[in-house]
């Protein structure tokens, strides 16, 4: 199983998961423009000899694959999101505590005041940009 940076979620490595995620690169274009030849052999002789991955050592070698590919199949949202979008939501919320707003300690926590935070960042002129 290897962890997704993304939402902390774990996907299995089987047979199923990673032939889900070779298709989904390939239809997206990043199976070839972001793996090696040596990492996309790996994941097809994975999925056509192994059921469910055993090995800790094969387990970490395509942890760092799926891992790879996941990066690059991130939306550019999600990654805003994740990089300043939860900087600014803390910071909006310290800013209003201090104001006296009992309740903005669960601005952190709310996802779509984070999108929209995310979202005003990357359409700020980059003149704006701190």
């Amino acid at each position: 199983m290897t962890k997704n940076t993304l939402d902390q979620t774990c996907i299995p490595l089987t047979r199923g998961e990673l032939a889900k995620m070779k298709v989904k690169a390939i239809r997206r274009g990043f199976w070839f423009r972001v793996l090696s030849r040596t990492e996309r052999a790996s994941i097809d002789l994975t999925i056509k000899v192994v059921e469910r991955v055993r090995s800790f050592l094969l387990a970490r070698m395509l942890g760092a694959i799926v891992g790879k590919l996941l990066d690059a199949m991130e939306s550019k949202v999600a990654r805003v999101m994740r990089e300043v979008g939860c900087g600014l939501a803390e910071k909006l919320s310290r800013i209003a505590q201090n104001w006296g707003n009992k309740s903005a300690n669960q601005w952190t926590k709310d996802p779509s005041l984070v999108q929209y935070l995310a979202i005003t960042y990357i359409n700020t002129p980059a003149i704006f940009k701190a």
